[in-house]
């Protein structure tokens, strides 16, 4: 990795630092009114300019990250793959890089969860496709409807697995499972708990879709379908 990555990826590093800074409240939702304006996630870095076609060559100076498929030079996965569709993404998208994208992801996944504990629409219209960012503008008018405060403090991510990939025409998608360790509760207008319990955290499963139309000049991933693992 070249020293020159580190500022073409300040996108990244931005999310992240607000990752890191969420994670020393409490309670999510709280507001000072002098957060900076949320980034929207990023899969990769554009190649350098002047980049060499053939990486074969490179030393690698961190033995001990993790590979990308395009950093393979193995013979190509078994078609229908997870590899295999991580690969062809690459293909697609020559900033995808695996480990930058799961980076990302879990930056997308505390700020997506803490908009959602907000009832902040605007970041999540950034960050969601229109079906999904209606669904949860639903779910939040229902919520101010019924005058309930939801608190979520994502206290770890245990995971974050790539569980599925590929290219559907000229939309590249990316699946994520994440495992992780939040304290939900939902309160009344009363300030009475309803659901959850404030002095214990559950282990939550989600798998999350983001897409990016590969032909576009816009470089940002939305989240285009939410689920939880059947029973």
């Amino acid at each position: 990795m070249n020293d020159g990555s580190q500022f073409i990826d300040l996108v990244l590093f931005a999310m992240v630092a607000v990752f890191l800074g969420l994670r020393l409240r409490s309670v999510l939702g709280k507001r000072t009114g002098e957060e900076p304006p949320p980034e929207r996630f990023r899969g990769g870095k554009p190649p350098a300019k002047d980049a060499p076609p053939n990486r074969d060559n490179v030393v690698d100076l961190e033995p001990n990250r993790p590979k990308s498929v395009s950093d393979l030079s193995a013979d190509a996965p078994p078609p229908g793959s997870l590899a295999a569709g991580l690969a062809e993404v690459a293909k697609q998208d020559p900033s995808f890089n695996e480990a930058e994208f799961r980076q990302g992801a879990v930056a997308a996944f505390e700020m997506i969860v803490r908009a959602f504990a907000d009832g902040d629409e605007e970041t999540l219209r950034m960050l969601l496709a229109d079906e999904v960012f209606e669904n949860f503008a639903h779910a939040l008018q229902e919520r101010r409807q019924a005058g309930n405060v939801c608190e979520n403090t994502l206290e770890k991510v245990l995971s974050v697995d790539f569980v599925q990939a590929g290219m559907e025409g000229r939309f590249a998608r990316v699946t994520i499972k994440y495992v992780t360790e939040q304290v939900v509760v939902v309160k009344n207008a009363a300030g009475a708990v309803i659901e959850g319990d404030p002095s214990r955290s559950v282990e939550i499963t989600d798998i999350w879709t983001f897409a990016r139309d590969v032909g576009s000049r816009d470089p940002n991933w939305l989240l285009v379908a939410t689920s939880s693992p059947e029973a």
